[in-house]
């Protein structure tokens, strides 16, 4: 704009700078007044047109530098949206990923906690239910224990039970009850005990000697009653009596009968006084009324036996049904010293283990009386 207006007055002539050389009298001093005035309009205007021009000028280069920082800021501020843009995007990112940590999360700790709950229930039921039975047995424990207390502490050398001691009963009084009956619990064999079948000479009319090494091995065992048969005095026993007693032509079936007397689990009864079970095995495995079951041989047999809870019952012969309740009495009486139900003598409690052992030789023979 400078540039225009110093164009613009260089092409003009200059108005206000005449110099009249000589000028006229009587006309002196008009033409310079005139002169004076018109220069003095024309510079007013010039120097109007001056400023006007100069604030144009200003006021565009104000609006350029205006523009161009408003376009700085406007550039600033785009970048900084971009970036706020992208940090929201981010941040979206993390609060989707956690709210979907979250909800796995809160899943697997319901699913968690409502198996913990069940196997809870489930444990609670079965401990209940077994918390019941043991409680049952509890019941009949007392009971039989209270019985047997009744039966074995009253036996005395003095004034003996002979419903514990049958052989001192007469051959004509003599009861021999049918059957083996078997509970799980340490009296199992009672009845059994009424079954001594064999009727030897009576107990003061023979002659007796204590046996050093035997007697020796019982009161160690006496000590510390166990039915571990890895100690010496049961060790010995198991190899001179148990094994060859229990030891049948059906070698697989012996097996099985030694291990439900061991454990207390074997049941033997007549074969008359229940009705026949349907049996599970072949009739050549669990013979019949006409053949034992552990002999193989064809007998006359009147009880049969069940081991456990099978529901298998195997018949068997006299002769067997001697051996094995032979083998049962001397467990129910060992069973007895266990538990400190037999409050007598250590040797009256030697010879009547002797007893017992002279009983399950007999069997393994062949002796058994013809009530069985």
């Amino acid at each position: 704009s400078q540039a225009n207006f110093e164009e613009d007055s260089q092409k003009q002539p200059a108005v206000g700078h005449w110099k009249t050389l000589m000028p006229s009298k009587g006309s002196k001093e008009e033409p310079e007044t005139g002169c004076q005035d018109a220069g003095g309009a024309d510079e007013t205007q010039s120097t109007e047109q001056l400023n006007v021009s100069r604030l144009r000028s200003s006021s565009v280069e104000i609006r350029e530098k205006g523009s161009e920082f408003l376009k700085e800021e406007l550039h600033k501020a785009q970048k900084e949206l971009k970036l706020k843009d992208k940090e929201c995007e981010r941040l979206s990112k993390v609060r989707e990923q956690l709210e979907q940590e979250l909800e796995e999360l809160t899943a697997s700790l319901f699913e968690e906690a409502h198996k913990m709950v069940r196997e809870a229930n489930t444990k609670q039921a079965a401990s209940e239910k077994q918390l019941r039975e043991a409680r049952g047995k509890i019941d009949m424990l007392q009971a039989e224990v209270t019985a047997l207390k009744t039966l074995v502490i009253t036996s005395t050398p003095s004034s003996p039970n002979r419903e514990l001691h049958p052989q001192l009963q007469s051959p004509s009084k003599a009861v021999f009850r049918k059957g083996h009956g078997r509970n799980k619990s340490t009296s199992s064999a009672m009845v059994s005990a009424a079954s001594q079948n064999v009727t030897p000479e009576p107990v003061s009319h023979e002659r007796k000697e204590v046996d050093s090494i035997l007697f020796a091995e019982f009161q160690a065992w006496k000590e510390s009653p166990t039915l571990d048969k890895s100690c010496s005095f049961l060790d010995r026993i198991y190899r001179e009596d148990v094994g060859p007693c229990l030891d049948f032509t059906k070698q697989e079936l012996s097996e099985l009968v030694r291990v439900a007397v061991e454990q207390n689990t074997l049941t033997i009864e007549p074969v008359a006084s229940q009705t026949l079970p349907v049996v599970k095995v072949s009739p050549e495995e669990c013979g019949g009324p006409k053949k034992c079951a552990l002999s193989g041989l064809p007998r006359t047999c009147k009880h049969r036996i069940m081991l456990g809870d099978s529901g298998n019952y195997y018949y068997i012969s006299p002769s067997c049904r001697a051996r094995i309740t032979a083998v049962c009495n001397f467990f129910t009486y060992i069973r007895y010293i266990q538990q400190g139900l037999v409050r007598q003598d250590v040797e009256l409690m030697y010879w009547e283990v002797m007893r017992l052992r002279r009983e399950m030789s007999l069997a393994k023979l062949g002796f058994y009386p013809s009530e069985m």
